[in-house]
């Protein structure tokens, strides 16, 4: 048996998965936000009732918003910011009495989607979370790709490309930086926005159905949603060309993304032609924490 931790900014869940993928075990519990020694011992109570539940005990992944530091062994670029600097490995190894498995929560998803999902079968896959935050995970034939520094995918941090002159410089970010991607691509930038346009702080598919209802506003902020995403992803085009883009998180439910981030993205691409697909993410948020537990593959 498999299980992998989803350990995400407003929820920790669990899944247990037999060795032929199949779901065994899936609970979640609100995330204990601040508290690190809350999350841990939330971390155990999961795994102790999932292999309560299949009276089987299991490997161990885990996703995390972050990453550990090669050189340290420390938590490192986590927006959930109590745990950097933390040796989470180590750490939950003491509770838990077993080795785990640590990634970038993009990169699970990115693993999961190559490994029996939208990606299958592709030799990269680029996965985008559009969520709460927006971060990225590579897979190299269904691995993820760390990188030397273990910033691999670390696409969040970057400024979104080709701003215009009403964007810039753009607004902060928990990372310190202006107009970054996991600001402005997030389904957290999406709600802002409307916000700072309209006053009123709603949800992003209460924004969504605004828009399918004719509403200016709403329509005005998703087309500079889809503008700022599509600019992202073809700076990522150009740099990774992978054989296939994959949107999980809440705002990767908004079906007319499909339709309108292709031609959004053709006038930054540098090429003559542009036909890799972007695709829902098959196990929608489940993705996450099936790669997990498919980190010990």
């Amino acid at each position: 048996m498999r299980l992998g931790i989803d350990w995400g900014g407003t929820k920790i869940e669990i899944i247990a998965l037999s060795d032929a993928g199949e779901e065994l075990f899936r609970q979640r519990l609100d995330t204990p936000k601040g508290d690190y020694d809350g999350c841990l011992a939330a971390v155990k109570t999961l795994v102790d009732a999932a292999e309560q539940a299949t009276g089987q005990s299991g490997t161990l992944g885990l996703g995390i918003p972050g990453s550990l530091s090669p050189k340290t062994g420390l938590v490192k670029n986590a927006n959930s910011t109590w745990m950097n600097g933390k040796p989470l490995d180590r750490d939950l190894e003491e509770v838990l009495h077993r080795p785990v498995r640590i990634q970038n929560d993009a990169n699970c998803l990115a693993v999961s989607e190559a490994t029996d999902g939208a990606g299958a079968g592709a030799h990269v896959v680029h996965a985008i979370i559009v969520g709460t935050g927006c971060g990225s995970g590579i897979a190299i034939d269904g691995k993820a790709h760390l990188g030397a520094n273990g910033i691999g995918g670390e696409w969040g941090a970057i400024t979104v490309p080709w701003l215009t002159q009403q964007e810039f410089p753009g607004p902060d970010s928990w990372i310190g930086h202006k107009g970054v991607i996991d600001r402005w691509c997030s389904g957290t930038g999406f709600q802002l926005d409307y916000k700072e346009r309209t006053g009123n702080l709603l949800k992003g598919h209460e924004i969504i159905a605004l828009k399918r209802s004719g509403d200016p506003v709403a329509n005005a902020v998703y087309d500079a949603y889809v503008s700022r995403l599509a600019r992202s992803l073809a700076m990522s085009a150009n740099l990774l060309d992978p054989d296939v883009f994959v949107l999980g998180g809440g705002m990767s439910n908004i079906d007319e993304l499909y339709e309108d981030l292709a031609p959004a993205m053709l006038p930054f691409i540098f090429s003559d032609t542009f036909e890799t697909p972007i695709r829902k993410a098959v196990h929608g948020d489940s993705s996450g924490v099936r790669g997990a537990a498919w980190l010990w593959s």
